[in-house]
């Protein structure tokens, strides 16, 4: 099963005491499950910005906790600082990082908010996602008056809290709860200490775009000649249309470069109900996009500032390649960019992909291949050392005691001790990783090799196939491990009474077919590891024969391992149903295995030409 992982980034209105900010951070380092990533308490805004990530259940508790500490700790009737804010907790957002989605953390939200509002007895507001009406949306809007407002706010039926009592508590003020995308602080840099460059680029990239001018020879826009709405005239910012009415211009605009104007005016906080004598609006190039530029002097250069609100909308690599043509057309280059705090490992996987299929490699290899590719076709270290393990949320990791991160002279002696795990299914499983691995190395070694022609697409996708099964395959090792022994802990049960003989036997009974559908699960995966092997065999260069047939073998050896370790595990199983079932099944993979094997067999020496006389040497 994938595993679930969300953000979750509240502000505590509390900067200064460090030992209450222990206290908040305690409880969330309390909850089991939840890994705390960051906290950084600013004494000037008097305000500290936590990051925790978790399962959604786990990270869901921890964020009640932490409210409800800041409750207990922190009185806003004394509070002083710069930040807007309404509340002791004053922002909650839930963020999707891996295998949930943002309609998942809306739920999340919700039901924090929920109990928030229910067991503290404190006012919750719902933005972003979460947001209850389209007017909560907007966290400036929620946040306007701030704490200094929030008793009269209360008092509005417009402003009734979406959970909780419409009471004003002076020392908790109120809480905004909320779901939103990953925001990633990213920043481009240029060889210029000119800040306006910066700038003229950043109004470019973002989403409220600029105002419109007149053209001019200069690649810098902004030194041309502004434009305005007049009675007659109502220009298209991006083109040489010019409609009749406003609403012309508005139809325009949506039909030939799809954006809605009308949104945005609204975006740069301009009325479309009285356009005269408003600036022409120019849409920037990207959406979920906020930019400016400014001088860096710790640097010595300009930097683009950006937010990406929306990162999978809008990825910091296509910002990235944008910029360095608008740089390149004012005489610029972008020297490298930078990740302020974190960034999703799927953007970062996405860019690595992204640039190796732009140099002609293949995309499907190894992930930390993939991730160093982007770093370094990003620049990402120009400014800053940038550590993926650091900086790359989400990241698929092993825990030291991971079976497949020892290294080989390790897995291999603990495989060999007077122990019954790891065993026959973890081996299996890693002669399928194996064989999944040759077929990947075999379609990626073709396809960079002149002549593919049309076997390159087909060569890539046996190459993301492959890729996949490998890692599957590789789980399925510690999976196998912990399966087996989670049985044998089971068996060790005492069994003096009864009672304890009725659970201890059902414990073992669910445990022993636990200990089946692993090694089962293998056995699937290795017939289609078997099966990509002739795929690599067939579409492979002949050269590569020989290393399609060994992945082969080995895919199919991994298959008579794991079903036979099925097959074992079988003969305690009482639920006769569930054995016929899954004897069935391993019956039907290992004749299917075994005629893939033949047919690979038969195709590599068809398609080797054998030279006896190199034996003979």
């Amino acid at each position: 099963m994938r595993r679930q992982v969300i953000e979750c980034v509240p502000n505590f209105s509390e900067g200064r005491d460090l030992a209450k900010i222990k206290q908040i951070t305690d409880a969330i380092e309390a909850v089991e499950g939840v890994s705390l990533l960051h906290v950084d308490p600013g004494a000037d805004t008097n305000r500290t910005v936590v990051t925790f990530v978790g399962p959604p259940d786990a990270v869901a508790e921890a964020a009640f906790q932490a409210t409800a500490r800041a409750a207990q700790v922190i009185d806003m009737s004394k509070h002083k600082g710069a930040h807007p804010r309404l509340g002791a907790t004053d922002v909650l957002p839930f963020v999707p990082i891996e295998g949930v989605t943002l309609e998942a953390c809306v739920a999340v939200a919700r039901s924090v908010g929920e109990r928030i509002g229910r067991e503290l007895q404190i006012p919750v507001f719902l933005y972003e996602a979460a947001a209850s009406r389209p007017e909560r949306k907007n966290l400036a809007n929620i946040r306007k008056g701030e704490y200094e407002g929030l008793a009269e706010k209360l008092r509005s039926d417009e402003w009734a809290p979406d959970f909780g009592p419409a009471v004003f508590n002076p020392k908790t003020g109120a809480v905004i709860c909320g779901a939103r995308e990953f925001l990633i602080a990213y920043n481009i840099n240029l060889n210029t200490r000119d800040k306006s460059a910066a700038s003229d680029i950043a109004l470019e990239l973002r989403e409220k775009g600029r105002q419109a001018r007149l053209p001019n020879p200069s690649p810098y826009y902004c030194k041309g000649e502004p434009l305005y709405y007049r009675d007659d005239s109502f220009p298209c910012g991006n083109c040489g249309f010019v409609g009749r009415s406003f609403e012309e211009t508005v139809h325009h605009c949506r039909d030939t470069h799809q954006y809605d104007l009308i949104e945005l005016f609204r975006l740069n906080d301009a009325d479309p109900s009285r356009p005269v004598g408003q600036p022409v609006r120019r849409k920037g190039k990207f959406t979920f996009c906020k930019a400016i530029g400014w001088y860096v002097a710790e640097y010595k250069r300009a930097q683009i500032s950006i937010n990406l609100t929306n990162y999978k909308v809008t990825p910091p690599h296509l910002v990235l390649e944008e910029a360095r043509k608008l740089a390149s057309q004012r005489g610029l280059v972008v020297t490298g960019s930078e990740v302020v705090g974190l960034i999703p490992y799927a953007a970062l996987l996405d860019a690595g992909r992204y640039y190796l299929a732009a140099q002609g490699r293949s995309p499907y290899v190894p992930v930390r291949d993939i991730l160093e590719a982007a770093v370094f076709s990003m620049g990402l270290n120009d400014v800053a050392p940038f550590d993926i393990n650091k900086k790359v949320i989400g990241l698929p990791s092993r825990d030291g005691n991971s079976l497949p991160a020892m290294p080989v002279t390790d897995f291999v002696d603990e495989m060999s001790r007077d122990t019954p795990a790891p065993g026959g299914g973890s081996a299996a499983a890693l002669a399928g990783a194996l064989g999944a691995a040759l077929a990947s190395m075999v379609a990626n070694i073709t396809q960079k090799s002149p002549g593919t022609g049309e076997r390159e697409q087909r060569l890539l996708e046996i190459a993301r196939q492959a890729q996949e099964l490998k890692d599957a395959l590789l789980q399925a090792i510690d999976d196998d491990a912990d399966a087996y022994s989670a049985y044998l802990d089971a068996v060790r049960l005492p069994r003096q009474t009864a009672e304890e003989q009725e659970s201890g036997e059902q414990m073992t009974q669910n445990r022993l077919k636990a200990a089946v559908d692993v090694p089962l699960k293998t056995t699937r995966l290795a017939c289609e590891a078997l099966r990509i092997a002739l795929e690599a065999a067939v579409h492979g260069s002949s050269d590569s024969g020989a290393d399609a047939l060994a992945g082969a073998a080995l895919a199919f050896a991994a298959v008579q391992g794991s079903a036979w370790n099925v097959l074992v595990n079988l003969r305690d199983v009482k639920d006769q149903a569930f054995v016929e079932s899954v004897r069935a099944e391993v019956t039907r993979l290992f004749k299917e295995a075994e005629e893939v094997r033949l047919e690979v067999n038969r195709f590599v020496e068809q398609k080797v030409v054998w030279d006896e006389s190199a034996f003979s040497r």
